[in-house]
């Protein structure tokens, strides 16, 4: 007698085909996500690249000096953003880290990034006020990294 329809071996072999193919692409698409987040992170701190420039030369209460600025509202809304991809339901603070130094003619800021095929654990990205724009994973600690206004390479 013939039957008709497939055998219980055969369909846990495409069941099995199915979770292996899934579990790629669910890898893959998660990899693309954090490369993403990294990216917007990467841009909320180059952004105060400008940000302190104008801070420097216009604010009326600290003109010409950047006494006050890691306190800013551009600051703060880059951090927020930041926290943000972190954690979007608001849970984690605190993953920016904003330094000036003593005199307050320099400062600089510090964020983690998240891990990708690219992107090793310790990664961080830092910005000062020089102009410094650069992604690094050979100093794990932004509060290491971003000392004094200055980003250390």
């Amino acid at each position: 007698m013939k039957s008709k329809g497939f055998t219980i071996i055969e369909l846990i072999v495409v069941i099995a085909i199915i979770a292996v193919l899934a579990a790629i692409v669910l890898v893959n698409v998660t990899q693309y996500i954090n490369k993403s987040k990294n990216a917007n992170i990467k841009a909320n701190l180059a952004g105060l690249t400008t940000d302190g420039t104008v801070y420097f030369e216009s604010d009326p209460t600290y003109n010409g000096s950047y006494q006050n600025f890691c306190n800013s509202s551009s600051v703060a809304s880059a951090k927020t953003a930041i926290d943000k991809i972190w954690d979007p339901t608001g849970n984690v603070t605190g993953t920016v880290t904003c330094n000036t130094n003593n005199t307050f003619t320099k400062w600089c800021a510090c964020a983690g990034l998240l891990t990708t095929s690219t992107d090793p654990s310790d990664s961080n990205f830092c910005v000062d006020s020089t102009g410094y724009k650069k992604e690094t994973n050979t100093i794990p600690s932004c509060d290491t990294r971003c000392f004094k206004g200055s980003c250390s390479s």
